[in-house]
């Protein structure tokens, strides 16, 4: 009989042709709350803004809703519905829509705005010196409390104020009450609201200018374009929607004026703005239920303009690249 002596190395021949089985590490089940808990994270980073606007926002539009069917007078406890009575007064009442006339000096004045808005966007979104200091410029009166600059103009426009007495370095005459007649004083309260919120178009058209990428304009330029046609055909088309935004911006904001007229003359020689006969209604005359009326009437006129506007001009999906 013969024996075969098995060495250490058959025995590692062996040992490693024979098949190995690794253990498997044990898998933890999920657990039955994480993906519940993974779903409601978003829920609960918008929880508090959520509650902050409908608490600020949707709450008192729907009491501003419900208080325009009364004839409370915003002191007395006591409230009693009394329909669309409100609206119909509102309506049949043509003095209190002859106000919205006021707001074609805003919408004007907007116009204006937007165009030099949008002028110095595009000149200072080129290699310019000091620009950064024009822009500031541009951007500090938004940035003043409209109390403040209804008061700065308000000495401005008054007899023998700013205005006359830079005139009279020019041999005007300085004899002209500026906030005496409804023209006068609308045009020129519309010029405080072009001074005041220029800035605002001018840093919306700014960043979207600057988001074009600059190859666009080295192309151009490469082909024989000038700053005009860059303008017109690189510059208007790509910031089509911001345009469109501050459009609506402004028939928003030239039907709900405020402040400046507010400030400046109170609403006299003409200048009551639907805002302010809204207000005068509720805290003057004692109208809770009928300066809501108002208020409502002045949301759903300002919701058709821009859902008018929208079907008129819609959003384009531009591609700059």
């Amino acid at each position: 009989m013969t024996h075969t002596a098995h060495t250490p190395t058959t025995r590692v021949a062996k040992e490693s042709a024979a098949p190995r089985t690794t253990p498997r590490k044990a898998t933890k089940s999920p657990r039955p709350g994480r993906g519940v808990l993974r779903r409601a994270t978003p829920w609960l980073f918008l929880l508090v803004p959520l509650a902050l606007l409908i608490t600020f926002t949707y709450v008192p539009v729907a009491n501003m809703i419900y208080y325009s069917f009364t004839d409370w007078d915003g002191v007395s406890p006591e409230i009693h519905v009394v329909g669309t009575g409100n609206y119909t007064e509102l309506f049949t009442r043509p003095e209190l829509f002859r106000v919205f006339l006021v707001s074609f000096y805003y919408l004007a004045a907007s116009v204006v705005q937007i165009v030099i808005a949008l002028y110095f966007a595009t000149v200072l979104s080129f290699n310019l010196r000091l620009r950064n200091l024009f822009k500031g410029i541009l951007f500090f009166p938004y940035l003043v409390n409209g109390v403040a600059i209804g008061f700065v103009f308000l000495y401005f426009f008054q007899d023998g104020g700013t205005l006359d007495s830079v005139l009279s370095w020019f041999g005007a005459g300085t004899d002209h009450a500026w906030l005496g007649d409804p023209t006068s004083a609308n045009v020129s309260l519309a010029g405080v609201s072009v001074w005041r919120f220029t800035g605002l178009n001018f840093v919306l058209f700014l960043g979207a200018i600057q988001s074009i990428p600059g190859e666009l304009y080295e192309a151009a330029e490469l082909d024989g374009a000038t700053r005009r046609h860059q303008f017109r055909y690189l510059i208007v088309p790509s910031i089509r929607p911001v345009i469109s935004l501050s459009v609506i911006l402004a028939v928003s904001g030239s039907l709900s004026v405020f402040e400046i007229p507010y400030i400046m003359t109170g609403g006299a020689t003409g200048t009551t703005t639907f805002v302010i006969q809204t207000v005068k209604l509720a805290f003057q005359f004692n109208k809770t239920g009928l300066a809501s009326a108002a208020a409502v009437v002045l949301l759903l006129i300002i919701l058709l303009i821009t859902w008018i506007q929208r079907r008129l001009v819609p959003d384009e999906k531009v591609d700059l690249v």
